[in-house]
């Protein structure tokens, strides 16, 4: 439907084209795709799926994002920035690896729980039952560069003395990533966020203290 501004445009001035594309807000129609591949995967999430949640025909989907697969890409990009942006900021954002990874757990408990959007994580759980190698691919890299970025912290605190030398800082990482994908998986079948807050404090528990 045309709005009043769309009506007005259309109608001032002569050689204006008629019959121009309808317009709609990106970043809007964006987190909508964002929202349903979060709820119900990649693969499970047709284009007439997308079309319905974003408000928009499928020529209007081809002409801003290019087709389904690029249309997720930005999505995961668009989700890396703003709801999983929580684990690099407590990373960052901390003095030490224990406190950034702490944060990070309590904070995983909040995001995953969180009934304003789909619960767990959409970058562990986009892909499940994905017959797409690609996507595949694209999800695990981008698991596999959050642990990544935290055994690098936890060796730079090991380096740094804040840390026993002894530390393996390769098995605590992964540890780490294991509890927040089963945070993630534990929110999805409707765990609760103080019974993941407890689930993180039990995590840190195992952490050798300098």
């Amino acid at each position: 439907m045309a709005t009043g501004q769309d009506t007005q445009a259309k109608s001032g001035g002569a050689g204006r084209t008629r019959g121009r594309p309808r317009s709609f807000d990106r970043a809007t129609a964006l987190e909508k795709a964002l929202l349903a591949f979060w709820q119900h995967g990649y693969e499970a999430t047709s284009v007439s799926d997308l079309t319905r949640v974003m408000g928009i025909g499928a020529p209007s989907l081809y002409a801003a994002f290019g087709d389904k697969r690029s249309l997720f890409d930005e999505v995961v990009r668009v989700y890396s920035g703003t709801h999983g942006a929580f684990g690099a900021r407590a990373l960052e954002e901390e003095p030490t690896a224990r406190e950034g990874i702490a944060r990070m757990l309590r904070e995983a408990a909040a995001e995953y729980t969180d009934r304003s959007h789909p619960q767990g994580c959409m970058i562990i759980h986009a892909a499940i039952n994905c017959t797409n190698p690609e996507v595949e691919a694209l999800l695990r890299d981008r698991r596999n560069a959050n642990i990544a970025a935290i055994e690098s912290r936890i060796r730079a605190d090991i380096e740094a003395g804040l840390l026993p030398a002894g530390t393996d800082a390769a098995a605590l990482a992964r540890h780490t990533g294991a509890v927040i994908q089963g945070m993630s998986q534990q929110a999805r079948d409707g765990a609760r966020r103080e019974e993941l807050e407890a689930l993180a404090e039990i995590a840190m528990a195992i952490w050798p203290h300098d």
